[in-house]
């Protein structure tokens, strides 16, 4: 029996050199995912090998075109990792590079083109040496790691194959298969300080701010962000049901047919902020702070979306609608024409500042076991095609792709706040009663 103050025996592994590769928007305690896993590999005389931002250099691999360490790719020894687990931004970089974008079912692998790009990083990672691949990023990025996998379970059975580790990542905390992702209660702290700081603003001034934070697919964020930032109201894409969504009929880009979409009743949401700043009157307080998740612009008309492109990804460039300002200067118009009077409401989006903030002590610990994870998967439980989660007292947990990503569009499922369940009834028993 190992003693309890010893570090974990080392493991006999066919894995000699992994990777780490991380993608999609910053997230605090990205350091600490980073540095655990190469600490634990290294104490395991294991090397280990930090792909500098992302796929967007192994996606362009060619032998004609080596990969250069220092330009490419970085050694993540001991000297490189010290002192760098509470520290902030990400140490390999990040971008948003997507080389499975062509690829949304499976019959598409056998499409030499659409595949390319997934076979140039594999190519490239190949070039370098390496056994294993950790990646770390959204849900997007899950669905690139599950891709990769699945080309190589189509290759020969003699090629080299390159077992593959994803560690989820996202202030959003949209994931299924954990509770909590790391940077979530950091980003939460930091743009709930920016909200009572808004606050203060708010009553120095007699106004209102509009404030449109990060949270694309659901409102974790939004909705955590409100509660500890003391906001009036928040309203998220779960939301956008009922009274507050409708339909439009719109052409599709590529036929032309005429196809229904789901969009917000703006109106009614714009009515409903109204009743927040009224309510808020009749008790004498003169000035709030409304929070709505950025998501919600997916749900706008067409006419609000004519001309704002999409990423890789299909996603809309949300920064572009300027979701905030839009609706404050809508609540402005309708205050007004219902009292007669002007409140000046002011938009503005909170987020950026938010995703490389100094982390917060849990999420350096979710965030290193999370590392430590990856290591246990690859090395000691030899496992493949698994997302490390992390439950309760930091148990960790393994979710295999399949349960995480549909076999037939190779599309993850996002989780949103359930609608009346007790972590959004939270925000409903905090905000401003409008039956008062």
């Amino acid at each position: 029996m190992a003693s309890p103050l010893s570090r974990p025996a080392k493991s006999d592994t066919p894995i000699n050199k992994v990777a780490i590769l991380f993608a999609g928007g910053p997230a605090p305690a990205a350091n600490a995912v980073i540095s655990t896993c190469a600490v634990s590999c290294l104490g395991n005389d294991i090397e280990v090998l930090g792909i500098k931002h992302g796929y967007s250099n192994l996606i362009d691999y060619s032998p004609d075109k080596p990969l250069e360490k220092g330009r490419d790719y970085i050694d993540l020894d001991h000297a490189a990792l010290r002192r760098t687990r509470n520290t902030q931004g990400i140490l390999i970089g990040t971008a948003r590079a997507n080389p499975g974008k062509s690829i949304s079912k499976p019959q598409h692998f056998d499409d030499p083109k659409r595949s390319a790009p997934l076979r140039r990083v594999y190519d490239g990672l190949c070039s370098l040496g390496v056994d294993a691949l950790v990646s770390i990023g959204g849900d997007d990025t899950l669905k690139t790691a599950n891709k990769f996998k699945m080309l190589q379970d189509r290759m020969p059975a003699d090629a080299k194959k390159i077992p593959v580790v994803h560690l989820p990542k996202t202030i959003d905390n949209d994931y299924h298969g954990i509770d909590f992702t790391f940077g979530f209660f950091t980003a939460v702290d930091t743009l709930a300080t920016e909200i009572r700081n808004l606050l203060y603003d708010a009553e120095a001034g007699q106004a209102y701010f509009l404030a449109e934070t990060m949270g694309r697919s659901a409102g974790w964020l939004a909705y955590g962000a409100a509660i500890a930032g003391e906001a009036s109201l928040v309203i998220s894409v779960e939301d956008i049901i009922g009274e507050y969504r409708g339909q439009e009929s719109v052409p599709n880009p590529k036929t032309g047919e005429l196809e229904t979409r789901d969009i917000m009743n703006v109106d009614r949401v714009v009515e409903r902020i109204v009743k927040t700043i009224l309510a808020r009157e009749r008790a004498g307080k003169n000035y709030g702070v409304i929070v709505i998740a950025e998501g919600v612009a997916e749900f706008l008309p067409m006419k609000y979306l004519d001309g704002i492109p999409r990423d890789d990804h299909g996603h809309i460039a949300i920064a572009q609608v300027a979701l905030g300002r839009m609706l404050a200067a809508l609540v402005a118009e309708a205050y007004h024409q219902k009292t007669g009077k002007k409140r000046r409401v002011n938009g503005l989006q909170l987020g950026y500042e938010s995703r490389c903030a100094a982390p917060s002590a849990f999420d350096v610990m979710l965030g290193s076991q999370l590392g430590v994870g990856a290591y246990l998967a690859l090395v000691v439980h030899r496992k493949n095609g698994v997302m490390v989660s992390v439950q309760g007292q930091l148990e960790l947990h393994y979710e295999p792709f399949e349960n995480l990503v549909d076999p037939k569009t190779l599309v993850t499922k996002v989780r949103y706040i359930e609608p009346q369940s007790d972590f959004h009834n939270l925000a409903r028993f905090l905000e401003t009663d409008v039956n008062l």
